[in-house]
């Protein structure tokens, strides 16, 4: 009976020792729960107040901005959840910064990513919008995020680029100037008449609209090759008539030197036979 009771003793001071804890702590889950689900719903309603705002000045900056500030906002959140709670914050931010440096030397290449990022909006090599060339791809950017660039070509392609390599190598940005040099080359056979070449291309240049007097056009014997005189064609037209016009001036230039008897050049070759007794 003696041990009966030392059991009973004993269970009924666990249940008061628990009953304690409960009373202890379960207000300061609540208050943290509800700490988190408010905390959460303002931080999100901020950012997207933020996304609508920022984006209508500077779509460029706006994606990435508002990553950074929604993952800032929720570590600080948990911090003071878990203070709430009772867990000591000193212990908890030295584990959140071992685990950081942890993922930081597993993710070296994302911190490269991250690190691109930072340097293309300050800097502003391009923005969303901007047509670029890139690692070997042509497209319009559409989005710069955190840590990849998204853009997108010509033919329907959807390319993401890591920003380490944008902000490491070497990009044309295509768009932005309003204006553009077209380049481009005619060759006639020798024998022809260069002037009368030269009068058709400035004839033809002339009766285009697209074409711009300033900077003044440019005509003239660009080289003298194997097989053709090449003449140089350079004319400036506006940034989104440069391929449009490039392509119109080549058939317009091909039927005019038809029409005038300006044959293309073909390549030729003299071969001289020795008779060998």
């Amino acid at each position: 009976m003696e041990n009966l009771f030392s059991a009973d003793g004993r269970a009924s001071e666990y249940v008061d020792q628990a009953i304690a804890l409960v009373m202890s702590y379960a207000p300061k889950v609540l208050l943290a729960i509800i700490t988190l689900i408010v905390g959460l719903w303002l931080i999100n309603r901020f950012v997207r107040i933020l996304d609508t705002r920022l984006g209508k000045k500077d779509p460029t900056l706006n994606k990435f901005l508002c990553g950074l500030i929604s993952a800032v906002l929720k570590v600080l959140l948990l911090i003071s959840a878990a203070s709430m709670v009772g867990i000591a914050t000193t212990s908890f931010v030295a584990l959140v910064g071992a685990a950081g440096l942890a993922v930081g030397l597993a993710l070296q290449g994302s911190l490269a990513n991250f690190a691109g990022g930072v340097l293309i909006l300050i800097f502003k090599p391009f923005k969303v919008g901007d047509t670029i060339e890139a690692q070997g791809f042509l497209g319009a950017v559409d989005e710069i995020s955190i840590l990849y660039t998204i853009v997108n070509t010509f033919d329907n392609r959807r390319i993401v680029i890591p920003n380490g390599s944008l902000s490491n190598a070497t990009l044309v940005n295509v768009s932005i100037y309003n204006t553009r040099r077209c380049d481009m080359t005619f060759g006639i056979r020798y024998g022809d008449d260069i002037d009368k070449a030269k009068a058709i291309l400035q004839r033809l240049m002339e009766s285009d609209e697209r074409s711009l007097t300033d900077p003044e056009p440019r005509i003239c014997v660009g080289s003298l090759g194997e097989n053709s005189v090449n003449l140089m064609f350079r004319v400036w037209v506006a940034t989104d008539d440069l391929w449009p016009y490039y392509w119109d001036m080549h058939e317009k230039v091909r039927k005019a030197f038809d029409e005038e008897g300006l044959r293309a050049p073909l390549p030729q070759r003299n071969v001289n036979m020795q008779q060998v007794e």
